[in-house]
């Protein structure tokens, strides 16, 4: 089973999507189940869960995880092919947003842009690692940062474009043969507060309640 698995086809984000289905998926993800099993804890009908189960095998959302023989009948254990899925704006192609349509580094709606379009070229990247039995040569920083003042903020902000702008500088070969171009996405938003009950966890060397920092190369 993978840790997260990309969902590009947009009838299977549809399917993933339905109520029934994705409480199904939530169960397999915990462990291979039969629709007779599945039935009693989400409390259908096993001719229905068998239907919902088709739908989500049929694009690739759960798999055959092994057979076991009980009476007369021989049932199918199912199981998530993911322990989470991600659906990728792919899904959603003619409307996918753009970055290249406008580019505003202070505003939130671009940042949401560059963010699915990170999403949608990770994703596929690795449905074709997967396929070719490869790794996706990829980096990820995450952290959290507590700003006393917007004055700081800004000055970080500033003191972190020199920084990253001065390694491109550095690094960036537009002229090397056989070289491949990475893509870079640096992005500072606040924090989401958790809900109500929920605990936020903290992360290690940093503030626990204002902006967040991400930074995250890829080829």
């Amino acid at each position: 089973m993978l840790d997260v698995s990309v969902i590009e086809d947009s009838e299977a984000a549809a399917v993933s999507l339905d109520p029934i289905r994705s409480r199904l998926l939530a169960e397999l993800a915990a462990g291979p189940a039969s629709a007779t099993m599945l039935a009693a804890r989400v409390g259908l009908p096993r001719q229905k869960v068998n239907y919902h189960l088709k739908a989500l095998e049929k694009h690739g959302l759960v798999e055959l995880s092994g057979e076991r023989r009980k009476g007369n009948v021989t049932e199918r254990l199912m199981r998530a092919t993911a322990a989470s899925y991600v659906i990728s704006p792919m899904a959603l192609a003619a409307v996918e947003p753009d970055p290249a349509r406008f580019r505003d580094q202070l505003s939130a709606r671009w940042l949401l842009a560059v963010a699915a379009r990170l999403v949608r070229d990770v994703g596929t990247l690795i449905t074709g690692a997967d396929r070719a039995r490869q790794r996706v040569a990829t980096y990820a920083l995450d952290g959290e940062v507590r700003f006393a003042s917007a004055a700081d903020r800004a000055a970080f902000v500033e003191e972190l474009t020199r920084g990253v702008s001065a390694l491109v500088a550095k690094y960036h070969d537009q002229d090397a043969d056989g070289g491949r171009p990475h893509r870079i996405v640096v992005a500072l938003h606040p924090t989401v507060k958790p809900a109500a009950g929920e605990e936020q966890k903290p992360v290690e060397g940093a503030g626990r309640d204002d902006p967040a920092s991400v930074t995250t190369p890829h080829p």
